[in-house]
């Protein structure tokens, strides 16, 4: 057995249990890990010199939660496990955590970094949980964001600590909390200064060498009331209903939960631990969790480790951005590098320019000072590292320039010429573009193997994508060094291969395409619109196209029948948009698009039903629902048949970090696995045949189906 809990005694006769998983930067659970803790309860339990346990970690964090990595093959092999076996392989770590509470000896957690899922879990089973005051202690059960639910007794240990309202936030959100939150809360007894921390864990031990849990412990009732409490049972008729409001019936972890704190509350400790164990099960055999876990976590994490990065070249750590064209998107770039602790020279064509860009980074943090989620102190530093200027030689020494100008060939051009006659060798040229081949913008520079794409998305302060196109001619090194750079923004990259539109603005532009292709086909917009939101899309497509600008949409249209006459085909969404920029209908921005914007909201404008009037008989609502879906991943097999997506994986973490495809899907390839590929062209088949040929499957999928294969799993194509 790996030696991943360390166990020494000391004259006292307290036990001290260390978690510090060999050859892992976190320590995280698995079988060896509970296996390792078993043998240290039982041993803490049999010895009769010990009087009592404190766990702790023997790494900056306490323990990170599952081994989510090794949970993918993991949750692969679910399916054919009969339902006995799955409900014990889901119950073993809440049934070792109930022995260890259980065993008559005192257990303190002494809690000296971040504490998540499982690892607050074993916190939690403890008699004793004392915190240390570290910067960036954080504790919490965020099961619920990848599809599941705290099943290590979690639900059931927080709802008789907190009582049921005061658990709901931790469970139903994923909230979690700092050392000093946690005490204010009840979620710890005490938070003392880090070098304090075994001392205080210790003393309890020997002031108190009950081993009983309260809610263990007779007469013991759930703080403010049980799930038939007039004052508690409203929370859960009006969070019901709140919760099929904002998961539109798509997201089964929040429903579970629910069911776990209302039906454990009424059952002794053991049975409720079990209908925990139940629920848990249930969500491990469904294809949400499944998504969820796989994209969010594993994928997301595989992406940021460097999925993609080439082997065999040094790291690379950027020291001095050039952040060319000082607009929203470049000044939101500067001010995530300078947070970095990056020195940026932001660029624009006049000072007047570039004082404006340095300006938003002002306002946003402004506004993290004003909610104390930063000093002054920070912000004044970190704004010192951005020096606004037009002066393209205080780059002569930059290890890395984004260039984020408009979007049209020409100005890209002439600011890459600009840039090559003062850039040093090293230095790698990133164009910000959502569309424009990167080989064509290459082809302005003396060193196109030095130039790469990185496309940004907007807010680029809050939104934690970054594509990453690879040119045809893009080195290794380049691609390693952008890769790198990613990283120390602390952002997740996905790579493509370069192609018009790439992956994400193809893959969203078939969403609005589509949809605004409906207006013109005299499909209700509210139909189209509420469908979207059922379906899981964060905002209807009409929307999406009021808030990016019409008039961006248009012009963005003519410029790529300009730019490439011989392949561009205008989508059918074109005919709508230009009629709409022609009577002045712009967007949001002018109070006037597919919607009336004012100061109390937005209603769909009813002249649309004059240009484009109703059908008699409006389509099945389930129908466009699916063909709202399956517009997007038809279009998403077309990049990967295409060879623009490297892996599924980019394509799955791209379509939900980036452009909002439903994060319960687990993105396209995800969905499609989910469906079944057979079922899958089955259906896209079908909605061809109502709606258009753009929903027909590509010969990819068709192969696939008929070869049993999948994107993921034991029969996933090679």
């Amino acid at each position: 057995m790996q030696d991943i809990i360390r166990c020494t005694v000391d004259a006292d006769g307290i036990a001290l249990l260390t978690i510090d998983y060999p050859g892992k930067t976190m320590n995280v659970i698995d079988q060896a890990f509970m296996d390792s803790l078993s043998a240290g309860i039982e041993r803490v339990a049999a010895d009769p010199a010990i009087q009592g346990a404190i766990i702790t970690s023997g790494k900056d964090a306490f323990v990170a939660g599952a081994d989510l990595i090794g949970m993918e093959s993991t949750l692969d092999s679910m399916d054919g496990l009969p339902a006995e076996v799955l409900f014990e392989k889901c119950a073993s770590l809440s049934k070792l955590l109930r022995r260890m509470e259980t065993c008559g000896k005192p257990f303190a957690a002494a809690i000296n970094g971040v504490a998540m899922g499982g690892g607050f879990e074993i916190c939690l089973a403890c008699h004793y949980r004392v915190a240390s005051d570290a910067p960036g202690l954080v504790l919490g059960l965020p099961e619920v964001q990848v599809g599941l639910l705290p099943g290590a007794g979690g639900t059931q240990r927080l709802l008789r600590m907190l009582g049921i309202l005061g658990a709901m936030p931790y469970l139903l959100e994923g909230k979690h909390a700092s050392a000093a939150k946690a005490k204010e809360a009840g979620l710890v007894n005490a938070v003392v200064p880090a070098a304090e921390l075994l001392a205080a864990a210790k003393q309890w031990l020997l002031d108190s060498p009950s081993a009983v849990q309260p809610w263990d412990a007779k007469g013991f009732k759930i703080p403010g009331g049980g799930p038939l409490d007039p004052r508690v049972a409203p929370g859960f008729v009006v969070g019901n209903t709140m919760l099929q409001a904002g998961t539109q019936h798509n997201l089964p972890a929040p429903l579970a939960i629910q069911s776990c704190l209302y039906e454990g509350a009424q059952l002794p400790m053991d049975k409720a631990l079990r209908v925990e164990s139940k629920y848990l099960a249930f969500l491990t055999r469904d294809p949400v969790s499944r998504a969820m876990v796989r994209t969010l976590f594993v994928n997301k994490t595989k992406a940021e480790k460097g999925l993609h990065r080439p082997a065999g070249i040094a790291p690379f750590q950027c020291k001095k951005l050039g952040m060319v064209g000082a607009g929203m998107m470049g000044g939101g770039i500067a001010l995530v590098a300078a947070q970095r602790g990056i020195e940026v020279v932001l660029l624009d064509r006049d000072q007047a320019g570039a004082e404006r860009g340095k300006g938003h980074a002002e306002k946003v943090l402004k506004r993290l000072v004003e909610k104390g989620r930063s000093t002054q102190a920070k912000a004044d530093a970190i704004l010192a590292r951005i020096t606004p200027s037009t002066d393209y030689a205080l780059l002569k020494d930059a290890d890395m320039v984004v260039e984020a100008v408009f979007e049209d060939r020409a100005i890209k051009a002439e600011v890459t010429k600009q840039l090559d006659a003062v850039l040093p060798d090293t230095c790698v040229l990133a164009s910000n573009t959502s569309a424009l081949p990167i080989s064509l913008l290459a082809q302005a520079s003396s060193r196109p193997e030095r130039y790469i794409g990185l496309h940004f998305f907007s807010p680029a302060d809050r939104m934690p994508l970054v594509e990453v196109i690879r040119g045809q001619q893009t080195s290794d090194a380049t691609l390693a060094q952008a890769l790198d750079f990613i990283a120390q923004l602390k952002k997740t990259p996905i790579v493509v291969n370069d192609h018009r539109g790439f992956f994400t603005s193809r893959f969203i532009g078939a969403f609005i395409d589509d949809a605004v292709g409906m207006v013109a086909e005299g499909i209700a917009p509210a139909l189209i619109e509420n469908c979207a939101k059922h379906a899981g899309m964060p905002v209807g497509p009409l929307a999406i196209t009021d808030e990016l600008s019409i008039e961006l949409s248009v012009h963005a249209g003519e410029a790529q029948a300009r730019e490439f006459p011989d392949s561009y085909t205008p989508g059918r969404s074109v005919p709508v948009l230009k009629k709409l920029y022609d009577q002045g209908r712009l967007g949001k921005k002018m109070g006037q698009g597919f919607y009336d914007h004012d100061a109390a909201g937005k209603r769909l404008w009813p002249g649309l039903a004059d240009w484009y009037p109703l059908r008699a008989q409006q389509p099945d609502p389930h129908d466009v629902k699916q063909r709202i879906l399956y517009v997007q991943a038809v279009e998403a097999a077309r990049a990967m048949e295409e060879g623009v997506l490297l892996a599924p994986a980019d394509g799955d973490v791209g379509a939900v970090l980036g452009v909002g495809f439903p994060a319960y899907t687990g993105g396209p390839f995800c969905y499609i696995d989910g469906i079944g590929l057979p079922a899958f062209v089955f259906e896209a088949d079908r909605l061809a045949t109502l709606f258009g040929e753009h929903l027909r499957p590509p010969q990819l999928l068709r192969d696939m189906a008929a070869n049993g294969q999948t994107f993921y799993g034991r029969n996933a194509r090679s």
